[in-house]
């Protein structure tokens, strides 16, 4: 039987580490001739999570550029993916989420007249410069795919407003799959920072904050927030990985730089990242990912943007937005900080995000597709 030759790209540490588990999973299939191509639109971030995993790319664009533009990276994913295309000839061509990498895959995947699988259908802030650029890669790649792996029920009903019929399968989300591979109680950090901190005399808060649409006053006043709150409670620690965009890391130093006990430090590997998240106190973040992650460690998460694409989180009460403004993330931060019950209805709540076996899911789904397996029944919490 000819196996089905499937081309996987991804091209950031986020794509990464919710592929890694699907790209496991499809190796040991023999149904399935798995090919790997990364972008390399994070070059080092990335490369830390191949290396985790034991991933080998079998294509490799590299087109990380000092201060690259979305419209740099998108011209040289397609360029690239050009001729990957035309050497692989796949069956189906696997995107995640909501990257230029993944729209540009998606659209070179489409003048090739090759199907494409979209993982992490579905999701919608309803604002397409909120998040910025990414809403509006995730409808562009909805127009294009013709597979949907959903992760949750509301994610297939956005598509479904949006009057794409057939081919949608609500598989969980992969990277509770990454958390329960990574996450354990005997892990010994490789960070000697993390390796110095005691977890039970401080409250450890995990800080990200990245996105483009926070660039300029809404950053300060998250930092500043930050730093109010380490002058009030002295029993609170900050660790935060910065992300490597000169933007960010300028405005990081000139709020929060000096400050005591807020540790401004390199990106983590994602083990680190992840065991990191699973002793901390809670979390406070602009990553989408992240908002995923935290509720499966029992982590609360106040989430740094004024919209969510993840509703399914604040909905089930392991989430809230606590948007941008300096006074509102304070005194939210605060809330938990002082309001056992309330941190704890936070910390309790059942996680929408999945059950550890959407790659499973997805991968009994492209089977499906292909005739060789029944349908997998859908996820629910």
């Amino acid at each position: 039987m000819k196996k089905i030759r499937i081309l996987t790209v991804f091209g950031t540490r986020p794509e990464a580490i919710k592929m890694a588990p699907l790209l496991l999973g499809m190796r040991g299939r023999p149904e399935l001739e798995p090919l790997c191509c990364v972008t390399a639109q994070h070059r080092e971030m990335l490369d830390t999570v191949l290396d985790i995993f034991g991933i080998r790319p079998d294509f490799d664009l590299n087109i990380m550029q000092p201060r690259q533009t979305l419209a740099a990276i998108t011209t040289r994913v397609l360029e690239g993916l050009d001729e990957v295309m035309e050497q692989s000839k796949p069956d189906l061509v696997l995107v995640h989420g909501d990257t230029s990498t993944t729209f540009a895959a998606a659209l070179t995947a489409f003048y090739h007249q090759i199907r494409v699988g979209h993982v992490e259908a579905g999701l919608r802030s309803h604002d397409k410069y909120s998040p910025y650029p990414e809403e509006m890669n995730r409808l562009l790649t909805s127009r294009i795919a013709e597979l949907y792996f959903c992760p949750t029920l509301q994610n297939k009903m956005n598509l479904e407003a949006e009057g794409i019929r057939g081919g949608m399968y609500v598989t969980g989300n992969t990277v509770i799959d990454t958390v329960r591979l990574v996450a354990r109680g005997d892990y010994l950090f490789k960070d000697t920072l993390l390796r110095s901190i005691d977890f039970n005399a401080r409250r450890v808060i995990l800080l990200t904050a990245h996105r483009r649409e926070n660039y300029g006053r809404p950053l300060e006043n998250i930092f500043l927030a930050v730093r109010d709150l380490c002058e009030k409670y002295p029993d609170i620690e900050v660790v935060y990985p910065v992300h490597p965009s000169p933007v960010v890391r300028e405005a990081a130093q000139a709020v929060l730089g000096g400050v005591a006990r807020v540790h401004l430090i390199e990106p983590l590997p994602v083990d680190d990242n992840l065991n990191l998240m699973s002793r901390c106190y809670l979390v406070l973040t602009d990553s989408g990912g992240i908002q995923e992650e935290a509720p499966a460690l029992g982590k609360p998460v106040l989430v740094l943007r004024r919209e969510t694409e993840r509703p399914e989180a604040v909905a089930a009460g392991t989430a809230a937005l606590a948007g941008v403004e300096r006074e509102a993330v304070f005194s939210m931060t605060e809330r938990l900080l002082c309001d056992s019950e309330a941190y704890a209805g936070m910390a309790r709540a059942v996680n929408p995000y999945g059950d550890g076996h959407a790659s499973e899911r997805i991968i009994q789904a492209v089977l499906n597709n292909f005739g060789l397996a029944q349908r997998p029944a859908d996820f629910t919490p």
